[in-house]
């Protein structure tokens, strides 16, 4: 059986009179007492009763600490994220629940996070969430049957590795379990429309955030994504932009009075210069020295990602390929793939990203050949970025060379 109202088996239906009794001292806080609502914290446990009141329970205990009640009324988002965090609510799919676009590739991911807190970007995604439920329950009055899910469609042209950039990848995966720990079975289906080659490494990095219900419904469409837009969504209520009919009152075929597609964030809005970033690794390199590290990357494809800062002074810095793993060689006796320069990465934290074309082993070299009075402390993280299911990968070996 579904897991739906009417469409309950035995088991099922008990498992909604337990949980309807279990929780009968917190239901009438709650934002709906329906079969609908109680439903939807069952089949994200698989009708595991005790699961699921429990993620109910921390639910209200959530929706308490977070003001969720009074969220979309009493709550305004900074005016940075107002104006230049994309997405927005247009239109209703053909069974009337509404649609949700999040616009990714004009957006500036480091610019918004030096200019506002990680909480703010929980709390206006928070708000969307809530404001979408409040949409839902006006169009079950509307129609008179329920809804309860939303129709969510990921425009990702121009998503590059600037949205990679790692703080904002953490805050996305903590919005992400906000998401599935607090709205369930909230999102019927999300189409990825636009996505370009680098799209499979983005989703490695997230995908372990989403459950599997979730996970399933999520289409990434190809080259006829028009045409499948509109198998779903009447062109009445799909914008002229992406194949439909709607546009705004002006003729505007990217609905921008309802659809935010961000921006460039000004400098004028930054409230701090750079992150606070935790490095996994620290080394001293000594002077006059330089010190390897070796990645054997096996997958075309994959990302080769690193930021690091330096204590004091500046440090040279150039990524190499050569041909096996563990052999020692002079920069000159390899190929350079990155640019070795000197960085002022006492002053600014460096990062940066390669995107490997072809397997080896990709060698990050730091250079501190040319000082010959101080020794340099580096803090580093680097990660392979798989276009998988596999893990961030590790370094695999390292070396120190003296007047290399």
């Amino acid at each position: 059986m579904s897991g739906y109202v009417g469409n309950l088996s035995a088991k099922q239906a008990e498992a909604l009179e337990q949980l309807r009794e279990k929780v009968k001292d917190i239901l009438p806080q709650c934002p709906s007492q329906s079969d609908h609502f109680l439903l939807r914290w069952l089949r994200a446990r698989n009708f595991n009763v005790q699961k699921a009141e429990t993620m109910l329970r921390k639910h209200m205990e959530f929706r308490k600490h977070m003001n969720a009640d009074t969220i979309t009324t009493e709550w305004k988002p900074p005016e940075v994220i107002e104006k230049h965090l994309s997405g927005g609510m247009c239109g209703y799919d053909q069974e009337g629940s509404p649609i949700w676009y999040d616009v990714i590739g004009p957006v500036d991911p480091k610019g918004l996070m030096l200019s506002a807190s990680k909480q703010d970007f929980i709390k206006s995604k928070i708000r969307d969430c809530e404001m979408l439920q409040k949409e839902c329950d006006l169009q079950s009055e509307r129609l008179g049957r329920n809804i309860d899910s939303i129709t969510m469609i990921y425009d990702l042209e121009g998503l590059g590795m600037r949205h990679l950039w790692k703080p904002a990848i953490d805050t996305y995966t903590e919005v992400l379990t906000m998401f599935e720990d607090n709205y369930p079975e909230g999102l019927k289906r999300l189409f990825v429309i636009k996505a370009p080659k680098i799209f499979p490494v983005a989703y490695n990095l997230v995908k372990h955030f989403l459950s599997e219900n979730t996970q399933r419904k999520i289409f990434v469409l190809g080259a006829n994504w028009k045409e499948v837009l509109q198998r779903h969504i009447d062109p009445e209520q799909l914008p002229a932009v992406y194949g439909g009919k709607l546009t705004d009152p002006d003729g505007d075929p990217r609905c921008r009075t309802r659809i935010k597609y961000g921006g460039q964030v000004p400098r004028s809005y930054y409230v701090r210069e750079s992150m606070n970033i935790k490095y996994e690794n620290v080394v001293s390199i000594s002077r006059g020295s330089s010190h390897q590290l070796e990645y054997e990357v096996l997958l075309p494809g994959s990302v080769l990602r690193w930021q690091f800062s330096t204590e004091e002074a500046d440090i040279g810095f150039g990524v190499f390929v050569k041909g096996r793993l563990g052999e020692w060689q002079r920069a000159a006796q390899m190929k350079e793939v990155v640019h070795s320069d000197r960085y002022n990465s006492h002053l600014v934290p460096e990062m940066g990203s390669l995107t490997c074309t072809e397997p080896g082993v990709y060698v990050l070299r730091f250079d501190n050949t040319y000082s010959f009075i101080r020794s340099k402390t580096i803090s580093f993280t680097v990660e392979i970025l798989h276009p998988n299911n596999q893990s961030p990968s590790k370094n695999s070996s390292t070396i120190e060379a003296s007047g290399q």
